[in-house]
Order: C-alpha cells, then structure tokens, then sequence
C-alpha cells in the first residue's frame, strides 16, 4: 500500500524578511506546490495522502487564502486521490476552525481528521489520527490516538502533529510525542508507519525506519535542513517501510558565508552569488567576517545593491558577522574631492580609526562617499 505523506503547508504564511513584491509570488508558491503533490500522488500510484498538520497558518488567514487554498485542493480530486488532513497547532478544531467550516468539508476528495483514534480508509487500511482541538494540549495525542490497538492484520499509519521526546528540547511540555512506545508498537506490528508534522526538515527519528517528520513543502527558513520535500511511503507487513523523498519546493534559503580580506574575496563572492539560479526565488542570508578597505566595501555595497534587486531577499546575520572596515588614506586622497568636502572626508578618515559606533558609522559614511565619488563598482 502506497500513499504519500505531507505536512506543515501553512497556507498563509508571510515572511518579514520578503519586500512587497517577493510575499505574494512567495504566497503564491506554497499554494502552487499542492498542484505538485497531487502529481507526485499520481505518478507513484499513491492511495491517498495524508497532511499532517497546519494545513494553514492559521485560523484567521483571510478569505483570498482560502479560496485559493480549496482551488488548490481539487487537484487531488483531479488525480482521484483522496486527501486527509490533520488540523495542527496552527489551525487546531477550535472554535474558529476554518478545517471545520462547510467550506472546506464540501470540497471533492478532502477529508479531514478531527477525531482522535482509527479511521478506516479501506478494508484492512486505517488511518490512526491525533488532532489537535486546542493550541495548548495537556498530553501526548499520539499515546492517546493509539491506546488499546492490537495486531490484528490491520495497515495501519499513525498520523500526528508536535514535536518527539528526542528532539524537542522543552522537558516540560505535555505534549511531547513520547517515541519509545511507537517505536514499541511498531515493534509488534500494531502499527506500520508514524506521520508527523511540525518539524520542518525532512527527518527520520528513531531506528524503526518507520517515524517520519515529511517536512514543508516549501522553505520557511534558513535553517531548516531539506525542506521542500514530501515522501512516497510504501508499507506492507514487512518492516521497515519504504520511504521515498520527492522534492517539490520550488524556493530556497541558503546561507552564504565568506571572509572578506581583499578586493578579490569580494569578486569570489560576486561570483557565487551570481551563479545562483532562480533568483527571484531565493532568499539569502549572509555571514561576511573579516577587514575590508573603504574602497573594497563601497565594491561590496554596490554588488548587493544589484544582487538585492534580483534576489527574493537578502539578509545579513548579524551575530555570525563581523566585518570591519578600515580607512586608508591613499585611496581617499585619490578622490580627489577638494574644498570643504575634502575637509569632510578626512574628519570622517580620523574618526574611521576608532572603535565604537560613531566610528562604524563614519567607515559607513566614506563607503558611500567612495561610491558617490566613483571608487564604487556597481554592476
């Protein structure tokens, strides 16, 4: 039996870091991307699909979100592959659930999980669902969801929402996924394969095989470690399972580091950012170190000036970054600005030799006269 496991959509979701123009084209993406699991659910033959968990971003997304999200659901009505989906800590069965509304409900092919235990899927095939009816549980949905199953012959995949004991750094948190007793049940063929959400990466824990976390469907942040995938689960009475990661992100976040000690280390970079593909759809995070001259960081500004105007977004991480800037005074005299100006620039020289902000922000101030004045490079 073959089906595919998804998770943490958030249909909705804004980034801080996108400008005006990124968030809608990156809105847009997430929506975009179920047309591609709906595809992936057909070409690997797959039964159903399982989401486990913040389908949405939250119970208030507004109504465009929504519309456009059940828009987007048909496609698996399309394929015929019936999906299930779980509500999570983003969009629990609470009194504002848009999981429970008509809307969502009427729609062709989706199904959602909003009672805890079994749910049969087919003749020898259940669904074992945890959702979450509150932001705040008081126990682990999964002990509860599974409590008094047998091995009776029964395919069965747990579906979930939270974090596992070994992974979730909160010890006092009721409700952590306690994994050993899966693992137990697995053990003892009660049940066949745990889905889970929450965690963003795609993620095997324990050492069944058969407890995954899919990860989201499209990146939401740089440290997440492959994201953008779902997984093509096969599962039969042997064990483990057979797990199939398929890409489906479109987006990425990379973390781009260098140390910055010459004009030429700067060019190095230039290089790599601009091999970066796709970049309307790429969203860098930068960690610079090292000691720059005036004239090689007005270089630097100007290159991500341009690569800030064709990228998705750039930012700098500032507590992974430490780079200085140096004044030297041959190249402001070869500016050649003279009168009051000249006079300026060399206050600034003087109390770029400090340390502190007013000397940080003096080193900044002759970057950009050494742009103004053409020592800058934009291109």
């Amino acid at each position: 039996m073959r089906f595919v496991h998804t998770a943490d959509w958030q249909l909705g979701m804004t980034r801080h870091f996108l400008d005006a123009d990124a968030q809608p084209r990156y809105t847009a993406a997430r929506i975009d991307a179920l047309h591609r699991i709906a595809e992936v659910a057909r070409e690997h033959g797959a039964e159903f699909v399982v989401v486990c968990g913040d389908v949405l971003e939250s119970n208030a997304v507004g109504p465009r979100v929504l519309s456009r999200t059940l828009e987007a659901l048909r496609a698996f009505s399309d394929v015929g592959v019936p999906v299930y989906l779980l509500p999570g800590n983003h969009d629990p069965l609470d009194a504002s659930s848009l999981l429970a509304s008509p809307a969502v409900r009427d729609t062709p092919g989706v199904h959602v999980l909003d009672t805890a235990g079994p749910l049969e899927v087919r003749p020898g095939v259940e669904l074992v669902a945890a959702p979450w009816t509150s932001k705040h549980p008081t126990g682990d949905l999964l002990a509860q969801a599974t409590e008094g199953l047998v091995d009776d012959g029964t395919l069965r995949i747990v579906v979930g929402h939270g974090a596992v004991d070994e992974l979730s750094p909160d010890r006092d948190d009721p409700a952590r996924i306690a994994l050993a007793p899966l693992e137990e049940a697995i053990a003892d063929g009660r049940i066949h394969y745990v889905a889970l959400g929450d965690r963003h990466s795609t993620t095997q824990v324990g050492r069944s095989g058969a407890v995954w976390y899919a990860g989201t469907q499209e990146v939401t942040d740089r440290l997440e470690t492959d994201p953008g995938n779902v997984l093509v689960v096969e599962v039969g009475d042997a064990s483990p399972p057979k797990v199939e990661p398929v890409r489906v992100g479109r987006w990425a976040f990379p973390h781009v580091r260098a140390e910055l000690d010459s004009a030429s280390d700067v060019e190095a970079l230039r290089r790599q950012l601009e091999a970066l593909p796709a970049k309307d759809r790429t969203v860098v995070t930068l960690s610079l170190t090292g000691t720059l001259t005036v004239g090689a960081k007005a270089t630097l500004d100007d290159l991500l000036a341009v690569q800030g105007d064709l990228l998705a977004g750039v930012q700098h991480w500032e507590r992974h970054s430490d780079l200085v800037v140096r004044a030297d005074a041959d190249e402001l005299a070869d500016l050649g600005i003279g009168g009051f100006a000249d006079a300026a620039v060399a206050e600034l020289s003087a109390l770029a030799q400090g340390d502190g902000p007013d000397a940080e922000a003096a080193r900044d101030a002759l970057s950009l006269v050494f742009r103004l004045a053409g020592g800058g490079t934009r291109a």
